[in-house]
C-alpha cells in the first residue's frame, strides 16, 4: 500500500494526529487526579485525628486509672469519718449532759424559794408601800397566809444574796422610816395618836398610812393586822417594832418613854423645827 506523501499542503485529519489526541488523554487524567488529590488527604486526616482519640482514650483508661482511685478511695472513706465524729460529738453531749443533772444546784435558779418571817414580811411591805403612793398590794394576795416576795421586793429573791439583801431592805426601810403609822383617816383613836407623833416635830418625818383611804384596804388590813399580832388600828411601828394597842401608846406618851423610843430609833425629836430654823 502506497504511503500518503504529506506535504505543507496537505489538510489535517484525525487519523494524521493520534499522538496530539495521546496528549490530549494524558491532560485529562492529570486534571482528574489533582481534583482527586485533596479528598485523598482529608481522608488521611480524619484517620490519624481517630487514631489521636484511641491512643487518648487508651492512655486515660490504663495510665490515669491508678491516680484516680486514691481520689475515690478517699470519698468513700470520708462518709465513715464523719459518721464517727457525729457519733463522738453526741457522745460528749451526752455525757456533759450527765455531769449537769448529777451536779448540786448553785445558781439561783435552782435556788429554794426564799420566805419571810414576820419581822422581814411587815419590813417588806412597808417598803413597797412607802417607796411609791401608787404601789398597792394585788388583790389576789390572800392577807392570811404569807406575801410572795417577789410582789413587794424589788430584788431577785431566788438569788444566793437574797438573804443578805433582805438584811440590807429591812436596816434601809426602818432608817428612813423611824416611825412608820398605819391609821384610819376618820378614826379619832388615829387623829390621837398623829397628834402626839406630830407635837414631837419629828425628822426624819413620820410615814403614815390612811389604809381606809387605798384601794388594797381589804387586803391591806388584815394582812398589816396579822403582822402585828392584833386586830386594832391604829398601828404604831418604831424601829420596825410594834408599840402596841392605843393603852400602851398612851401610857408610853405621858411616861416620856415613847419619846424615847423614837430617839432610839433614829428619829431627831424638834428636828423639824431646826431644819426650818436653818432655812
Amino acid at each position: 500500500m502506497p504511503v500518503p506523501r504529506i506535504t505543507s499542503r496537505t489538510p489535517l485529519r484525525d487519523s494524521i494526529l493520534p499522538a496530539h489526541r495521546h496528549t490530549a488523554s494524558l491532560s485529562y487524567s492529570s486534571s482528574l487526579m489533582a481534583v482527586l488529590q485533596p479528598r485523598k488527604h482529608r481522608h488521611r486526616t480524619t484517620f490519624i485525628a481517630l487514631f489521636a482519640l484511641f491512643f487518648l482514650s487508651v492512655y486515660l483508661f490504663v495510665f490515669q486509672q491508678s491516680a484516680l482511685s486514691p481520689t475515690l478511695a478517699l470519698k468513700r472513706t470520708e462518709v465513715p469519718a464523719a459518721a464517727a465524729q457525729m457519733t463522738l460529738a453526741l457522745e460528749s453531749l451526752r455525757n456533759h449532759h450527765d455531769l449537769h443533772a448529777h451536779r448540786k444546784p448553785t445558781s439561783h435558779s435552782h435556788s429554794a424559794p426564799l420566805q419571810l418571817a414576820p419581822d422581814q414580811e411587815i419590813a417588806a411591805v412597808s417598803s413597797f408601800l412607802a417607796s411609791l403612793p401608787q404601789n398597792v398590794i394585788p388583790p389576789f394576795v390572800d392577807p392570811a397566809h404569807p406575801i410572795d416576795p417577789q410582789l413587794v421586793l424589788d430584788f431577785d429573791t431566788r438569788s444566793p444574796r437574797a438573804s443578805d439583801e433582805v438584811k440590807q431592805m429591812i436596816e434601809d426601810v426602818w432608817t428612813r422610816n423611824p416611825v412608820f403609822l398605819y391609821s384610819k383617816l376618820y378614826s379619832p383613836v388615829s387623829r390621837e395618836v398623829k397628834t402626839m407623833i406630830a407635837d414631837l416635830h419629828l425628822h426624819p418625818a413620820p410615814t403614815i398610812i390612811d389604809v381606809d383611804t387605798r384601794d388594797d384596804y381589804e387586803v391591806l388590813v388584815p394582812l398589816v393586822q396579822r403582822l402585828a399580832s392584833t386586830d386594832e388600828l391604829p398601828i404604831l411601828l418604831i424601829g420596825g417594832q410594834y408599840v402596841g394597842p392605843i393603852s400602851a401608846i398612851r401610857s408610853l406618851h405621858q411616861s416620856g418613854q415613847l419619846q424615847q423610843m423614837i430617839v432610839d430609833a433614829g428619829a431627831v425629836i424638834d428636828g423639824a423645827k431646826k431644819k426650818h430654823k436653818r432655812k
